[in-house]
C-alpha cells in the first residue's frame, strides 16, 4: 500500500508541473471582462488599501479601467456608464462594481502583471496539498485508489473549469478545507464541536466574498443546525448553530460592508440586470446543465451520498451525509432557477459535497465500502 501511495503521490505532482506550466502561459488580457473587474477591484485595494472597498468609478483617476478596457478593443472605453460589471446605484448616485471585494483582495496579494498566474499557481499546490492529505488518510487499497484519483480530478479542474472565473480557483480551495473540517466537526464532541462549527462558518462565510453565491454553501448547515435544535432541543445543538451563524456573518463581513459603501446598506446587492431577476424554472437552462460537464460530477456526489447513506454507520458519517444531501438540494434548486447558466455555477457545492465525502469515506467508510462492493481492504506495506 505504500508504493501505491507513493505512485499516486508523484501522479499527483507530475500533474501539478503540468499545471504550473501551463498556468504560466496565461494572460491576464483574454478578453473576458469578469477578469478586468477582479482585476479593478486588486488595484484598488493595491493603491487604497482598505478604503479599496469603494468601487465608485470615480476613483478610477488613473484611468487603470480605461486601459485595460483598450487592450481588449471595448467599445468607448472612457465612459463609465458603459463599462462592464459596474452597475448605477440611484440612493447613492453612483457607479460602482458588482462584484463582491474577496477575489480582488486574494489578486491584491500578488505583485501587479502576475497577480492571476500567481493565484492559480498558489491554489493548484493547496489543491495538491489536500490530495496528499487525502492519500495519507487512506487505509486500504481501495481507499488509496479513490483518494489518488480524486486527486488526480480535482488538479485537473484547477485549469478546466477553473479558468473560467477568477473567483473558482480560491472558491475551491476553500471547498476543499470545508470539507475536511465538516468531517472533523461531526467526528467532535462538546466544546470542540462548538469551535469545528464556527470554523466551518467563518471559512463559508470568507467564501462569501470570493462569489456571492457562495452564500447557498451554509444552506444545508444552517437547515441541519436547526433541525437538530428542533429535534432535541438543548444548549449543545443550540451553541452549535449560534456559532456557526455568527462566525458565517464575520466572515462574509467584507462583502456587507462593501454593500454597504457602495449600495447604501449591507443588505443591498450591487447586482443589477439579468443576475437580479426573481427564481424561474427555465427548462432550457435546466438542459444546459445536463449537457455540461458538471452533470457527471453531480449525478456522482448523488450517488455517494445514497451509498453512504445506504451503508449504515455511527450516528457522525449520517450527519455528514444529511449536510452533505440538503447542501446539494437547496443549492441545486437555486441554481437550476437562476436565468443564467455558465460551466461553473455549480462547481463550487459540487466540489464541496465530494470533498466532504471523500473525508468521510476516508475516516469512516472505507473498509466497509470495499467489502461490500469486493473490493480488497487490507494490503501489505
Amino acid at each position: 500500500m505504500k508504493q501505491l501511495k507513493t505512485a499516486f503521490g508523484v501522479v499527483l505532482l507530475l500533474i501539478l508541473v503540468s499545471n504550473i506550466w501551463t498556468i504560466s502561459k496565461w494572460n491576464e488580457s483574454r478578453g473576458v471582462y469578469d477578469d478586468i473587474c477582479y482585476l479593478r477591484q486588486a488595484h484598488l485595494f493595491q493603491r487604497f488599501g482598505a478604503s479599496g472597498l469603494d468601487t465608485n468609478v470615480t476613483r478610477d483617476d488613473d484611468r487603470y479601467m480605461p486601459r485595460k478596457l483598450q487592450e481588449i478593443h471595448f467599445p468607448d472605453p472612457g465612459d463609465p456608464a458603459r463599462w462592464p460589471c459596474h452597475t448605477f446605484t440611484a440612493a447613492l448616485n453612483k457607479v460602482v462594481l458588482q462584484y463582491p471585494p474577496g477575489t480582488g483582495f486574494v489578486l491584491a496579494l500578488f505583485p501587479a502583471g502576475f497577480q492571476v498566474i500567481s493565484l492559480y499557481v498558489t491554489a493548484s499546490i493547496a489543491i495538491f496539498g489536500f490530495g496528499l492529505l487525502a492519500l495519507a488518510r487512506a487505509t486500504t487499497r481501495s481507499s488509496v485508489a479513490l483518494a489518488g484519483v480524486f486527486g488526480i480530478v480535482a488538479l485537473y479542474m484547477m485549469i478546466n473549469p477553473s479558468k473560467a472565473s477568477y473567483s473558482v480557483a480560491p472558491t475551491m480551495v476553500v471547498c476543499a478545507l470545508a470539507g475536511f473540517l465538516t468531517v472533523r466537526l461531526f467526528a467532535s464532541a462538546g466544546a470542540h464541536r462548538i469551535l469545528l462549527a464556527a470554523m466551518v462558518g467563518l471559512l463559508i462565510g470568507v467564501s462569501v466574498n470570493l462569489r456571492l453565491p457562495n452564500l447557498f454553501l451554509s444552506a444545508g448547515y444552517a437547515a441541519f443546525f436547526l433541525i437538530a435544535f428542533l429535534r432535541a432541543r438543548n444548549m449543545g445543538t443550540f451553541w452549535q448553530g449560534l456559532a456557526f451563524g455568527i462566525a458565517f456573518l464575520i466572515g462574509m463581513a467584507p462583502t456587507l460592508i462593501a454593500n454597504a459603501i457602495n449600495a447604501g446598506s449591507p443588505f443591498s446587492t450591487t447586482y443589477a440586470g439579468i443576475d437580479a431577476v426573481p427564481p424561474e424554472l427555465d427548462a432550457s437552462v435546466l438542459l444546459q446543465y445536463m449537457r455540461d460537464g458538471q452533470f457527471p460530477l453531480l449525478l456522482i456526489a448523488i450517488a455517494w451520498v445514497a451509498a453512504l447513506w445506504r451503508s449504515g454507520g455511527h450516528v457522525a458519517t449520517r450527519q455528514v451525509v444529511a449536510v452533505v444531501a440538503l447542501n446539494l438540494v437547496i443549492n441545486l434548486i437555486f441554481f437550476m432557477t437562476h436565468p443564467v447558466f455558465t460551466p461553473y455555477y455549480v462547481i463550487p457545492i459540487i466540489m464541496q459535497s465530494l470533498w466532504t465525502l471523500l473525508f468521510a469515506t476516508l475516516d469512516h467508510w472505507a473498509p466497509k465500502l470495499a467489502d461490500e462492493f469486493g473490493l480488497p481492504q487490507k494490503a501489505s506495506a
